[in-house]
């Protein structure tokens, strides 16, 4: 959604009526994951994508008609025949697609929230009473609008608290007296960001997988000479300063991790309390069981409670026998990728002993 907003308001300063297209479901293999998005509209614009090409003509000639008639529609294209391209999927899955038109006080709202990096979500009914009904769903509980019924809007919003903490967009099916509801609830996350506090050896090779896997990099170290552009070409934003002050700058949400290699505690404990006060999705930080004990210990006293010290990765990084700054680094950035999805990395072993 964020990549459309340029086109989308291009297209309403316009004049012209928008038509968004949702991938709600994805059975088997699919070339374009739950959430994607394509934009249609009345004039004929088309930007984003559902399926990589292979069903676009279908979807932008059903976008025509909820122009013209005003009904959303829930479309379902899998593979059709042994070629697959008519009005098929080639690689050989099922895919769901909600087409709708703009809403502007829904639209306004997310776009709102977009532009500020806040987290949000959007649930909407798809089929049974009330298709089309929708309601905003903020991380902290809040919500505007309804999807009709007072405990339908409950069960939805529990489980888009689930959905928010995972940041991930979700499907699921409803009871409401004696029908059933199916809701699509479509989480917007901010922008991914990997903020690295020290300028260290091991911080080079994590800014390359990090860049990979698609996360803004920002390296933070208060000392100029370690902190250059020689070492880090490659980061995307690098800053000389103390890394709480620019933690601090940075304003650290829901889609920030936190990864901490400085191993110098001046600098580590203070990086720690700012990423502890926020809602940070990771935390993470370099040093043995010994080490992170003794900093537990400080951080109790300055004020830190166990809730917010049970948030710590340490030691960071999972346990796959690393050795040396570029397989270290791979385990934390697996670390990184294994808890934004949710899992308990607890299940997967002890964590490394990094010194």
């Amino acid at each position: 959604m964020r990549d459309l907003l340029p086109e989308i308001e291009q297209w309403r300063q316009a004049g012209k009526q928008v038509v968004l297209a949702t991938v709600v479901q994805v059975h088997g293999s699919a070339l374009r994951p739950v959430g994607s998005k394509m934009a249609i509209s009345s004039a004929g614009d088309i930007a984003g994508s559902v399926s990589g090409g292979c069903v676009e003509g279908a979807v932008y000639e059903e976008a025509q008609k909820v122009i013209r008639r005003g009904s959303p529609k829930l479309l379902e294209y899998g593979i059709s025949n042994e070629s697959a391209w008519e009005i098929g999927l080639a690689c050989g899955g099922r895919i769901q697609v909600w087409v709708e038109a703009l809403e502007t006080e829904t639209y306004t709202v997310l776009k709102q929230c977009l532009e500020a990096r806040r987290l949000v979500a959007q649930a909407t009914i798809l089929t049974g009473p009330g298709a089309g009904n929708k309601q905003i769903i903020w991380s902290d509980g809040r919500t505007q609008g309804s999807l009709g019924a007072t405990d339908l809007n409950a069960q939805v919003a529990r489980y888009a608290a689930q959905r928010l903490s995972v940041q991930d967009c979700g499907c699921a099916q409803f009871d409401l007296a004696h029908e059933s509801v199916d809701v699509f609830v479509e989480v917007f996350p901010p922008p991914s960001r990997l903020i690295i506090v020290g300028a260290v050896h091991i911080a080079i090779p994590l800014v390359t997988f990090a860049k990979t896997l698609g996360l803004h990099t920002i390296v933070v170290d208060a000392r100029s000479a370690f902190a250059t552009r020689a070492r880090f070409p490659h980061a995307d934003e690098l800053i000389v300063d103390w890394p709480a002050t620019a933690m601090e700058k940075l304003g650290l949400d829901e889609a920030s991790s936190i990864v901490i290699v400085t191993h110098d505690d001046k600098s580590d404990i203070p990086a720690l309390q700012t990423a502890l006060a926020s809602p940070a999705r990771y935390i993470g930080i370099l040093g043995s069981r010994f080490t992170h004990a003794n900093r537990v210990e400080t951080l109790k006293q300055l004020g830190v409670t166990d809730e917010q010290l049970s948030r710590i990765h340490a030691p960071i990084g999972l346990n796959m026998g690393a050795s040396g700054p570029e397989e270290i680094a791979l385990s934390i950035i697996a670390e990184v990728v294994v808890v934004r999805r949710g899992i308990d990395t607890r299940r997967l072993g002890s964590p490394n002993e990094h010194v």
